[in-house]
């Protein structure tokens, strides 16, 4: 899967797996999915590192055109790509020097919405959670969801609602229901939260 900024959605779009942010309230305006970011220069001859934010990091190496920015993505023909040491080393058109590939460090690498990797039944990217109702089991309504935040142990929903900012841990125990059709979440509140 990918995410939304984990292929995270950003600018006009999201990361593969991740938070939509820009103005995507333009419907014609392509949406798109980070899958990675730039790093360091590899070598002398314009290929760069690349940490990849998709649990498919070997979709680089069928790539032929990846967007680069976070506004207004710009297309750049990819010339190679390889894995090494859980990394992407990336070769793009018109970085052919170590200079030139250091211009793109920290720079976020995209690809349209369209192109997202399919995702397995009951998957889904971060972003589609964004602005997602949330009640509870009994029905009382707690908030929207505004934000998820990836933690090492599994993410947690940031839920904004007359109390106040309510987080909750997106595990089984909690989380009850994703219904996209009609934009709620149904969860089941643990003592303490």
């Amino acid at each position: 899967m990918e995410c939304l900024l984990k292929d995270k959605h950003i600018s006009s779009g999201r990361a593969e797996g991740e938070t939509p942010r820009g103005s995507a309230d333009v419907a014609a305006e392509p949406r798109f999915l980070v899958i990675g970011q730039v790093g360091k220069p590899h070598g002398v001859r314009g290929e760069v590192r690349v940490q990849p934010y998709t649990e498919q990091p070997e979709r680089f190496t069928w790539l032929k055109i990846v967007y680069l920015g976070e506004i207004s993505p710009q297309p750049v023909v990819v010339e190679s790509a390889r894995l090494h040491q859980g990394l992407v080393l990336l070769k793009l058109a018109g970085y052919d020097d170590r200079n030139a590939a250091e211009t793109l460090r920290g720079v976020w690498l995209q690809v349209p919405e369209e192109e997202a990797l399919p995702l397995e039944e009951g998957e889904y990217y971060l972003y589609q959670l964004i602005d997602l109702r949330v009640y509870r089991e009994d029905g009382h309504y707690l908030g929207l969801l505004i934000d998820v935040l990836e933690t090492g142990a599994n993410n947690v929903f940031v839920v904004q609602g007359e109390q106040g900012e309510l987080l909750l841990p997106d595990t089984a125990e909690v989380v009850r229901e994703i219904d996209f059709v009609n934009g709620r979440m149904t969860v089941h509140l643990l003592p303490g939260l």
